[in-house]
């Protein structure tokens, strides 16, 4: 009877550990001395994601302070490297912001694995970027 009870529990908790590995988490803290070149600004931001194997979307959150965005915007491009814009956030500026993205494509997902992302929010005091942070898993 024990062991019955512990070979379903066994079993049920694999099926957990099945559905989590579809998961992975991704954040950015995003500063000023982040952007290239560096901006000195009081702004500061957070990105927090997870991105779903399976569906292949990427859904999250983005929080801000001190800064008036004018856009935001997912950039292809290594820490320290300025790159093109992926995904557009849109024009609606609220603080938190939750959204997904479509779903990516193989080389989009390979970037995103190998941290060749970045978050980028831009104001009218910097119009390349404000603050900035590289998209990483947690």
């Amino acid at each position: 009877m024990i062991a019955s009870i512990l070979s379903v529990m066994f079993v049920a908790s694999c099926k957990k550990e099945e559905v989590n590995s579809n998961e992975v988490k991704f954040g950015a803290s995003l500063w000023g001395a982040e952007e290239v070149p560096a901006v000195t600004t009081n702004a500061t931001g957070t990105f927090d994601a997870t991105y779903n194997k399976e569906t292949r979307i990427l859904t999250y959150t983005v929080t801000y302070t001190g800064i008036t965005p004018t856009a935001w915007h997912i950039h292809k491009g290594a820490a320290g490297v300025a790159g093109p814009v992926v995904f557009n956030f849109g024009q609606t500026f609220t603080s938190p912001f939750n959204a997904a993205t479509v779903a990516l494509t193989t080389d989009q997902e390979t970037d995103l694995m190998n941290g060749m992302y970045y978050v980028n929010i831009h104001s009218s005091k910097s119009p390349s970027g404000e603050i900035r942070g590289q998209l990483l898993k947690k």
